[in-house]
């Protein structure tokens, strides 16, 4: 009887145990998904940006006659336009929109402010003849009396990603102390006005990148080329004979319109505020 009970007690577990195993198991949960998220250009910006700027204008150089008793019957002084070329460099604050993060039509605008410097040679002279002693002559038109310049441009591109390809033009100004340094004088002419375009291209660093210092949604390093033409108008502009004694001019030339036109290439950092 022991054994009937024996046997019947491990058959029962056996079966239970088996029972148990053909339960269907508790099913993991599935890994929770996170989406990358797609970058947009869509937000305002400030950075800086340095460069070179170039003479792009066709004109070699200007000659003035230097009247008697300035000088010797017959003087003229020759202006060249050579080192007409320096340093740019200032700062830029706009803002994008882009249609469709990721790849796709990004437009903005953007305006900048720059200090030029060109060299200032502009009192260097070729003369033929001689001038009278006590005088001396300058030109304050052309590239070297530009001290700064600033745009006001909009922009159209296209976006790779965190790669943005674009075009830009709009209104351009500038001006220069040079113009103004005989105070007083009828004929200084010392603003300008007229347009700039170019294009450039644009690359985003990653979120956490060393630069990102303001905490911005990104850090964006561009490289960027312009073309600016200033039209001076029609005042009279030319040169000038100075009397050395009181820096004073005594005779000017009256010369018509010019334009101004030079070429800048320059890198520029951005931070981006807005969407990721």
């Amino acid at each position: 009887m022991k054994k009937l009970l024996a046997s019947l007690a491990a058959f029962t577990a056996l079966t239970a145990a088996a029972s148990a195993a053909d339960l269907p198991r508790r099913a993991a949960p599935p890994p929770v998904f996170t989406p990358v998220p797609v970058f947009t250009w869509t937000g305002a910006y400030f950075g800086i940006n340095a460069g070179y700027a170039f003479d792009a204008s066709s004109s070699n150089g200007s000659t003035f006659g230097v009247p008697f008793p300035y000088a010797v019957p017959g003087t003229a002084a020759t202006f060249s336009q050579r080192n007409q070329e320096g340093f740019s460099g200032g700062g830029q604050v706009g803002y994008n929109y882009q249609f469709t993060p990721g790849s796709g039509v990004v437009v903005g605008i953007e305006a900048d402010a720059q200090y030029l410097d060109f060299g200032r040679i502009r009192n260097n002279a070729f003369f033929i003849g001689a001038l009278a002693p006590g005088y001396y002559v300058t030109d304050p038109r052309g590239l070297s009396s530009l001290d700064y310049f600033g745009t006001v441009r909009g922009r159209l591109g296209y976006a790779f990603d965190r790669v943005l390809f674009y075009g830009t033009g709009g209104f351009a100004y500038g001006s220069g102390s040079a113009d103004r340094s005989f105070g007083g004088f009828a004929g200084n002419d010392s603003f300008r006005t007229g347009y700039a375009v170019g294009g450039g291209i644009e690359y985003a660093l990653p979120t956490d990148s060393f630069l990102n210092f303001f905490r911005s949604s990104a850090v964006t390093l561009k490289v960027e080329g312009l073309y600016v033409n200033l039209d001076r108008g029609t005042r009279n502009q030319g040169a000038f004979v100075i009397n050395a004694a009181n820096n004073f001019p005594v005779v000017y030339s009256a010369v018509g319109r010019r334009d101004d036109e030079f070429a800048v290439i320059r890198a520029g950092l951005n931070y981006k505020f807005g969407s990721y």
